[in-house]
């Protein structure tokens, strides 16, 4: 088993008053060698944005971008001539392929919102443009990961191009759980939203991360209530 820890405190950082961000993965005028991405995971952003502010219209290509709102909804407009809501509980994911615009603004005039930004490189490239949203919340157990994004589009969850499984957790205090890898060659990254828990005997405490690798399955325990997310990704393309 090989693993790579980054504390919360570690991370990249940005503040432009609209915004607030953290990146995990070098992002922007973010820059760590050693941090450009854990496999096919290019990009974690743990963002923060004003009331009534946003991202203007940009162009994406070649990448698989999965919006999740952790607190407040928010205003999704896209090329392909989608507007939505993306509310707290709902998970967002598009398929920029060859070539997509986008614009995201905090849905509310009076509280910020609060979503991860995540971003994984396809496994081919010059897909066509697709767009899905999905509420997550509904999929919801208690105590054990539960899917909310694979390769598969009949699957559980919204699909990607590429062989990766999301997962969430809600978990109480002292409560464990085994995860096994879809695939023996992925590695898996935890990042944990709330709470503090123990990967294979390594703390881990809020929106701290870890990367694991040449695993077939993983224990995790929560010693406090905690809220988790996993991505297992492929560690090459």
């Amino acid at each position: 088993m090989k693993t790579v820890v980054h504390k919360a405190s570690s991370r990249g950082h940005a503040n432009h008053g609209w915004l607030n961000s953290y990146h995990t993965f070098s992002f922007a005028n973010y820059y760590d060698q050693d941090r450009m991405n854990f496999g096919m995971l290019r990009v974690l952003n743990d963002d923060k944005v004003a009331a009534g502010q946003g991202f203007g219209e940009h162009p994406h290509k070649n990448m698989e971008i999965i919006s999740i709102p952790l607190k407040g909804d928010l205003e999704h407009k896209d090329s392909m001539g989608n507007t939505t809501l993306i509310r707290e509980g709902d998970i967002q994911v598009m398929s920029a392929g060859t070539g997509v615009y986008h614009s995201e603004y905090n849905a509310s005039q009076t509280e910020e919102v609060q979503f991860l930004q995540i971003w994984v490189l396809p496994h081919s490239p010059n897909v066509t443009p697709r767009y899905d949203q999905i509420k997550i919340s509904d999929l919801a157990v208690e105590n054990e990961f539960y899917q909310i994004l694979s390769p598969n589009p009949k699957d559980q969850g919204v699909w990607i191009h590429q062989d990766a499984w999301f997962s969430m957790g809600n978990f109480e205090k002292d409560k464990s759980t085994t995860y096994t890898l879809n695939k023996r060659d992925n590695g898996v990254y935890l990042f944990v939203l709330e709470g503090a828990i123990l990967v294979e005997d390594l703390p881990l405490e809020r929106r701290d991360g870890l990367g694991i690798m040449e695993v077939e399955k993983i224990n995790i325990t929560a010693t406090a209530p905690s809220k988790v997310l996993l991505m297992e990704v492929p560690m090459s393309n």
